[in-house]
C-alpha cells in the first residue's frame, strides 16, 4: 500500500528522486500521468493495467468519457529510474502540475500523487477544516 508524505526537490534537469519506500513498492516500472486537482498520478504497472481495463470499457459515444481518456492517456509516460532512484518528469507534466522546485509526493493507497509543495499546502489547509464533514459523508458511500 502506498501511504505517507515526502518532500523532495526537483533538480535543474527536471528529475525527482523517488523515495526508497515507494521504489520498493513500485518496482522498476511505473506510469506517470496527469492527475486531478492539479497534481500528477503515479501508478504501479499492475494498478495501471486494472485502471486501463476500466477506462477502455467507458462508452466511446460519451463526449466526457472521450475527453477524459484522451487527456489522461495522452499525458501518460513510463519513466525510468536511474541508479540513484531519480526519474525525469516531462516538461508538459511539470507545467500541468505547476512543478518548479519543492514537491510533495504522497501515497494515497493504490497510487502516488506528486504536488507542488505550495499547491499541496494550500489544498491541505483548505480541506482540513472540512475533514470531519468529509469523513461523515463517506458513511453514505458505504465506508
Amino acid at each position: 500500500m502506498l501511504i505517507g508524505e515526502y518532500r523532495h526537490s526537483l533538480d535543474e534537469k527536471g528529475r525527482l528522486t523517488m523515495p526508497s519506500r515507494y521504489r520498493e513498492l513500485l518496482g522498476k516500472s511505473f506510469i506517470l500521468t496527469k492527475g486531478l486537482d492539479g497534481c500528477l498520478f503515479v501508478y504501479p504497472i499492475q494498478e495501471w493495467q486494472s485502471l486501463l481495463n476500466d477506462i477502455q470499457a467507458l462508452p466511446l459515444t460519451n463526449p466526457s468519457a472521450r475527453a477524459f481518456v484522451r487527456i489522461f492517456l495522452a499525458g501518460a509516460c513510463e519513466p525510468e529510474l536511474d541508479k540513484q532512484g531519480r526519474f525525469v518528469i516531462p516538461p508538459s507534466l511539470r507545467e500541468y502540475a505547476s512543478l518548479e522546485r519543492e514537491l510533495v509526493i504522497c501515497g494515497v493507497g493504490s497510487r502516488l500523487e506528486i504536488w507542488s509543495a505550495e499547491r499541496w499546502d494550500k489544498y491541505v489547509e483548505s480541506a482540513s477544516p472540512s475533514f470531519s464533514e468529509i469523513a461523515s459523508e463517506l458513511v453514505n458511500l458505504g465506508i
